[in-house]
């Protein structure tokens, strides 16, 4: 297992690599000057100038690139022109707001579409089957954040159940930040008050992220039961009155779910994307906004070193993706 492990630890080393060196080809190729932006319109081309050659754009791009592999190789990731701070200590200040809420999506898809899944397929062409698979059509069609502005008019303006935007209210003291996940900061610190409040804005956001996401979930789950139903060794296992819900939950399920743990690896990086929009909308403090305001700035530091703290978070959940289907099926970790 440790040599697995291993394996798939040098094999985010090229991955990384690479999506440094394209979002850095990509950001040079948009037609905005970033000096000029950060001039202003007023500036005149002598100050644009300074400013190019301050920030080091008047170097070769492949010096540039170069320039920001080294930095990330001895962990600085630069002064970023959009806020004038450490771009990692932008990226450390958001980062946990926004795998709070990804995190909380993927959990919850997971937990509600597993047994979805399972149920669907056990209960085949009845009427509770077609209702699922209905929803999980619909789970797919419908756009993340046409739901999150009927969900906020809903229980937020109309219902005024939860709240409207924000990741805590503004009149809460904050427990002492040790994880920066608040549900976790507020239970270490004994502060019910704080767990609950921010639970209460989490829900809206999730729910958004989610519903796509569990219908995914469903619909992988149940076509990998519905194959291993059909298998010799279930029809053994019947004939041998194994109970149902061992048959089902102990046997049938762990021989089905290797295609449902992939797509959940696979899903996580769609939430990362989705947390963008979804963001903007519940206004979350999180990494969505900080990368849209570095794209409109054309802040190509903080751009580079978003993308690149997200991959890294992205590689390292697809590793205990790999590691999970080991433990699944044991003969994974043997391949070479």
């Amino acid at each position: 297992m440790l040599r697995f492990i291993a394996r798939r630890l040098l094999l985010v080393l090229p991955v990384l690599f690479g999506l440094v060196l394209l979002t850095f080809i990509l950001t040079r190729v948009v037609p905005t000057d970033p000096a000029a932006v950060l001039a202003g319109e007023g500036a005149s081309p002598e100050q644009v100038e300074n400013i190019r050659e301050k920030l080091g754009f008047e170097n070769p791009h492949w010096w540039q690139c170069g320039n920001y592999i080294g930095q990330v190789l001895h962990g600085d990731f630069g002064i970023g022109y959009y806020t004038n701070r450490p771009v990692l200590e932008d990226i450390l200040y958001r980062l946990p707001a926004t795998l709070e809420l990804t995190f909380l999506a993927l959990l919850l898809s997971v937990v509600v579409g597993i047994p979805l899944g399972l149920y669907s397929a056990v209960h085949h062409n009845t009427w509770l089957d077609q209702l699922l698979r209905a929803v999980s059509v619909a789970g797919l069609a419908i756009a993340p954040f046409w739901l999150a502005i009927i969900l906020q008019l809903t229980f937020s303006m109309d219902l005024d159940w939860l709240p409207l935007r924000g990741r805590i209210d503004p009149n809460i003291v904050l427990p002492p930040t040790l994880t920066g996940f608040f549900l976790i900061d507020s239970l270490l610190a004994a502060r019910p008050d704080v767990f609950f409040n921010a639970l209460r804005h989490l829900v809206l956001p999730v729910l958004t992220l989610a519903f796509g996401t569990v219908a995914t979930i469903v619909r992988f789950t149940r076509s990998g039961v519905l194959e291993t139903l059909q298998k010799d060794f279930v029809a053994y296992e019947r004939a041998a009155g194994y109970p149902r819900p061992i048959l089902l939950w102990k046997y049938v399920l762990r021989n089905s779910i290797i295609s449902t743990v992939t797509q959940i690896g696979l899903l996580f990086g769609s939430l990362l994307a989705g947390a963008v929009v979804i963001e903007a909308i519940f206004d979350w403090p999180g990494l969505g906004g900080y990368l849209v305001g570095a794209i409109l700035a054309s802040d190509y530091q903080a751009v580079v070193s978003t993308t690149l703290v997200i991959g890294l978070v992205y590689a390292v959940l697809n590793i205990f993706v790999d590691v999970a289907h080991a433990l699944i099926d044991p003969r994974i970790s043997q391949q070479l």
